[in-house]
């Protein structure tokens, strides 16, 4: 079974390549995040059409997380208990940034971790609260496979950045984030792409990024080690930062030695 992860960078504007790149990378369950939309305007036909069932959750055109499959989907769940509301003004709202579905016995969060945007701000105390919420859960991580899987907009090493000194004072790379990403692995979960794909999976619109390869790895698929225990292979599909109007995230793949009710019509591969 052949999973993934991707921020989308607005679903609508980009359904057309997403699906076309499901369909060439034979992959089985796509988790998708910032799809800026309402869950009733998801472009559900595109995805059906290639043979997709998607389950969406959007609040508006901000945030938004998503996953597209192929086969299956049971215990459907929209957001995480006790994740925490963000609000600049009035109540907090619990924002779409967190959905799991189970494929094939395996659970699968798609999640997309708030930005932080800058050290002192109140987003990014918000960001801190949300990874303790949600490490808080590790019990719920033991008992068949599991991988949370996403945006988490943490660059947990120095070699996870161009340039760790343009960092200085940023967030995405300050102690608190990176103990925050630490105690997931703490709680037993491993980083199933790191040894296996070396490499950014974004790079900003600005300043050239791309082209100067002025990139971050802060994308990331984590499992416990029931799903660890299945990952045969893992990829960064690099080429999805080029052609037309692309996101500014490329997908992480992973391939699990599980086989699957599909497998009988994939072309044999000598």
């Amino acid at each position: 079974m052949r999973i993934a992860t991707w921020n989308v960078n607005s679903v609508r504007a980009r359904a057309a390549r997403i699906v076309d790149w499901l369909e060439r990378r034979d992959v089985d369950v796509l988790a998708m995040q910032e799809i800026k939309c309402k869950t009733e305007q998801f472009p559900y036909d595109a995805f059906e059409a290639a043979g997709y069932e998607v389950q969406a959750h959007g609040l508006n055109q901000w945030n938004g997380v998503a996953i597209a499959s192929r086969l299956p989907m049971s215990e459907v769940e929209r957001d995480f208990p006790g994740q925490p509301g963000y609000a600049n003004s009035g109540d907090p709202v619990v924002e779409a940034r967190a959905m799991a579905a189970t494929v094939e016995g395996v659970r699968v969060w798609s999640l997309y971790v708030p930005n932080g945007r800058e050290l002192g701000h109140a987003h990014y105390d918000y960001k801190l609260e949300w990874l303790r919420a949600l490490t808080d859960l590790s019990d719920t991580w033991r008992a068949r496979p599991f991988a949370l899987m996403g945006d988490f907009n943490i660059a947990p090493l120095d070699t996870d950045v161009w340039d760790i000194r343009v960092f200085d004072g940023a967030t995405h790379v300050s102690q608190p984030e990176r103990d925050a990403f630490q105690a997931m692995l703490d709680a037993g979960l491993v980083d199933v792409v790191r040894d296996r794909a070396p490499g950014y999976t974004y790079w900003d619109y600005k300043a050239g990024r791309w082209n100067k390869n002025e990139g971050m790895r802060i994308d990331f698929v984590l499992g416990n080690p029931a799903f660890a225990g299945l990952v045969g292979r893992a990829s960064i599909d690099r080429d999805e930062r080029t052609g037309d109007a692309p996101s500014d995230h490329v997908p992480v793949v992973v391939d699990l030695d599980l086989e699957t009710e599909l497998d009988d019509d994939r072309p044999m591969i000598f």
